[in-house]
């Protein structure tokens, strides 16, 4: 039965392919209201096969494709489920705070070994320096060689009303790094402000003695279980969530979006392309981890990101499937969170991309000396931001300040901004996730014989899905 809906899927999702391309092209003439009946019959087969097939990863593949469709078909009905996306994220941002605070001081506080802590923190933090400092350069890179910003003719008006960036030293970027009020961080979603607060409350727990110690790490302990098991059950609704996100997006903005600003929207594409397979895939050989391996097991994590740009929404199945993958939970729940703040892969390259996009678009010469300048002043300021709505706009407006040039390529950049997002939040879950086998390696508790056996595992969790 299975076997023959996907043969029927095929042979529709062919017919539609070719349909839409031959009257796109002018080859054929072919009325609206039959292409759209062709799309609809390729894309309902394909929801009966998702739900036959009862995988997530599956059903979030399809929602994204039919959520494309309604943007596209009915451009008002995607713009108004945008509701359905936002009910989806604030779920997943209810997980976050107890899910770092149970993970992190249970890992932390029912490790005997204190100095692993220590030595996972520097190990982190080295690391991401490291890697995001060749984000930056790849970014600096592209955007000399694409030339993107040239040849732009400034607007007239300026419509849109920027976001308010305001310079930060570095003495007030390390103080916001420290809460006042946890309960304060959690509301305002500062993962850095909830990563340090359960550090020194784990810590803290360890030091007690071991009778009154053991009885909490097992209350955070299932603590930690019960927000895994709340996860699943939002997932259930992440094929939603995931569709209405896309209709948004493609309903306010048309199918038509690619053509706008494509030359800086493919120069990030190949710029994010080139430091995955320069950076990532060097770093995997390096450590021993199967790239296939690793590929399958963050598919459905990056797959959210991709859809919902948010990283929070993808952080809760990101630290499940790396603890499924072989890296232990004290690991996971310490690189991944931190990594939020300081590992930013994706968005610290496009950042390099804009601010020299922005130069390039006012005229404004910026010498290689000004441009590694720049380069510092970015890994300074694009850390512990997690948590401020349009971070990345407001990290870009504040260092064009620095450099004295005008905001208007901003907001040409707003407008393809949520397809770069796409694709940064992608590469910074991604990032995230390799930092933990990294980290996990270096410390010696990667779990080689349970990575290698990852697929089993995956195939396993479809079938029971």
């Amino acid at each position: 039965m299975k076997s023959k809906i996907t043969l029927l899927n095929i042979v529709l999702c062919f017919v539609a392919a070719v349909a839409s391309l031959l009257n796109a092209y002018d080859l054929v003439s072919i009325p609206e209201t039959f292409l759209m009946s062709i799309r609809w019959a390729a894309l309902v087969g394909l929801i009966v096969y998702a739900v036959l097939k009862k995988n997530l990863t599956t059903s979030i593949l399809i929602s994204m494709l039919v959520g494309t469709e309604i943007g596209y078909d009915f451009p008002d009905v995607g713009i108004q489920v945008h509701f359905l996306r936002q009910i989806f994220l604030q779920m997943i941002k209810t997980v976050i705070a107890p899910l770092l605070f149970a993970t992190l001081v249970a890992g932390i506080a029912g490790h005997s070994d204190l100095k692993q802590v220590g030595r996972m923190g520097w190990k982190s933090l080295l690391y991401f320096e490291v890697v995001t400092t060749f984000a930056l350069l790849i970014g600096l890179f592209f955007a000399n060689w694409f030339k993107p910003g040239e040849g732009i003719i400034p607007p007239e008006a300026l419509n849109v009303v920027l976001p308010h960036a305001e310079n930060q030293t570095w003495q007030e970027i390390i103080l916001h790094s420290f809460p006042e009020n946890i309960a304060k961080s959690i509301y305002n979603g500062e993962v850095l402000q909830i990563v340090v607060f359960s550090v020194l409350f784990g810590v803290s727990l360890a030091l007690l003695p071991a009778d009154k110690k053991a009885k909490f790490v097992g209350g955070v302990e299932l603590l930690a279980e019960v927000m895994f098991k709340f996860t699943k059950i939002i997932m259930l609704f992440a094929p939603i969530g995931v569709g209405a996100a896309i209709a948004e997006t493609v309903g306010h903005m048309g199918i038509d979006v690619l053509k706008n600003l494509a030359l800086l929207l493919a120069t990030l594409y190949v710029a994010l392309v080139a430091f995955v397979l320069l950076v990532f895939v060097p770093i995997m050989l390096f450590a021993r981890i199967p790239i296939i391996k690793f590929v399958k097991t963050i598919f459905e994590p990056v797959s959210i990101a991709f859809a919902t740009t948010s990283s929070e929404s993808a952080l809760p199945k990101a630290m499940e499937k790396m603890e499924k993958f072989g890296v232990p939970r004290q690991i996971v729940s310490f690189v991944m969170p931190t990594g939020y703040s300081f590992n930013l892969d994706g968005s610290t390259l496009y950042l390099a991309l804009a601010t020299v996009f922005v130069a390039q678009a006012t005229g404004t010469e910026m010498t290689l000396g000004e441009q590694l300048t720049m380069v510092l002043l970015l890994m300074l300021t694009s850390k512990g931001v997690a948590g401020i709505p349009r971070a990345t706009l407001v990290i870009l407006l504040g260092a064009i300040a620095n450099f004295g040039m005008p905001e208007w390529p901003v907001l040409l950049i707003m407008g393809i901004d949520e397809l770069m997002d796409m694709a940064r939040t992608s590469v910074n879950v991604v990032g995230n996730c390799l930092a933990t086998a990294v980290v996990a390696r270096w410390e010696g508790e990667l779990d080689d014989e349970k990575m290698q056996n990852s697929d089993l595992i995956l195939e396993t969790e479809a079938t029971n899905v």
